[in-house]
């Protein structure tokens, strides 16, 4: 197996720019999950990676080799692409095989090679049906199957869950961690649903516009977002985040917005009085007391507990939950509080940094 390094890559289209001088290095055996929203260039990162595109600029490294102008069938890689790409008219064996045909490998090893990758997928008693007639979970494995064959350095995954149902999608997220686990392999996994990536990674690797905006584990990402957007893009429901202004007094530092002011924790000596954002987790607005109040504006009954959105002073909402028994009515005023010593801070704009001090 072997790591993979990006240094100061650049991609460029015509005049767009896809990525822009990204530096991110993944580790040997780690399973690390480039997420984003549509266009954000996590695609345009996995595909130069597997030589389907060429970088404008910058470095591309498997291992300590240099594979910027390296055609992909000799980048020792295997990827796994959303829509399958099984061959129709070929038995699951023979799509299996496939790739070692082309590579030259004798017919017994390349049955054997076969045989073991169907008995770790639970393959072995599909393998002389067709594409058409395996059920969607089914030709993932295929695929997944067909990459594993050829024993690649890095395993690349571009969102191949996303034609799934939401149950399978569950199974084969359990599936793919164990076979991370087992062949303790470098894989590199696309994707815009943040449960996958929160789920699978080791770390995730979160890209906006072609900048990677944070590299880090997933609790990591969840408890210390880098910025605003990546606060807002990680957590369902997404972090509560309203604008207003940051003061400091002799008491420390003060959030103000209209119908609320906070204490806030310390933050890093950069931080500067003024226009900033403040950023909180709905686990940590408690509904039913505290000395706020706000009018209910939804309520989500989810089964296990119910999603609340407060309409605050000022044009201003909030989320929070309540257990299952606790079931506000609609228009309801009701009082809540924030646990200050939880909530985050940004500076303005989009992506604006995080300023709580503890990194």
């Amino acid at each position: 197996m072997a790591g993979v390094t990006f240094s100061r890559v650049r991609k460029e289209f015509a005049g767009f720019l896809a990525v822009e001088g990204l530096d991110l290095t993944i580790e040997e055996g780690e399973f690390v999950s480039l997420l984003g929203p549509s266009g954000c260039g996590k695609t345009t990162t996995l595909r130069m990676l597997a030589g389907l595109e060429f970088p404008t600029s910058g470095e591309i490294r498997i291992g300590d080799r240099l594979v910027n102008d390296v055609p992909p069938g000799q980048r020792d890689i295997a990827m796994v692409f959303q829509s399958y790409a099984l061959y129709p008219h070929m038995t699951v064996g023979r799509n299996m095989e496939y790739p070692l045909k082309k590579r030259g490998l004798p017919k017994a090893e390349r049955k054997a090679k076969v045989a073991k990758a169907a008995d770790m997928l639970q393959l072995t008693e599909l393998l002389d049906r067709k594409p058409s007639q395996l059920s969607g979970g089914q030709q993932q494995r295929v695929a997944l199957g067909r990459a594993l064959v050829r024993d690649p350095q890095v395993f690349l995954l571009d969102e191949p869950l996303s034609n799934l149902d939401a149950k399978l999608r569950g199974y084969m997220r359990a599936e793919l961690v164990e076979l991370h686990a087992r062949l303790g392999r470098t894989m590199v996994y696309v994707t815009h649903d943040q449960l996958e990536a929160m789920t699978m990674s080791n770390r995730i690797a979160i890209m906006l516009a072609g900048d990677l905006q944070q590299f880090a584990p997933p609790q990591e990402v969840y408890r210390r977002p880098a910025n605003r957007f990546v606060a807002s893009f990680i957590g369902t429901p997404s972090m509560n985040l309203i604008d207003g202004q940051l003061s400091r007094s002799d008491a420390g530092w003060h959030f103000t917005s209209p119908g609320l002011t906070l204490p806030v924790p310390a933050l890093r000596d950069s931080a500067k009085a003024g226009d900033a954002c403040l950023g909180v987790r709905p686990e940590h607005v408690h509904l039913g007391h505290g000395d706020l109040q706000a009018k209910v504006q939804l309520v989500e009954q989810t089964g296990h507990e119910n999603i609340v959105v407060l309409d605050v002073a000022g044009g201003n909402r909030l989320t929070g939950r309540t257990p299952s028994s606790q079931v506000p009515q609609m228009s309801e005023a009701i009082n809540y509080r924030i646990d200050s010593d939880q909530v985050h801070v940004f500076g303005p704009g989009d992506t604006g940094a995080r300023l709580n001090a503890d990194g």
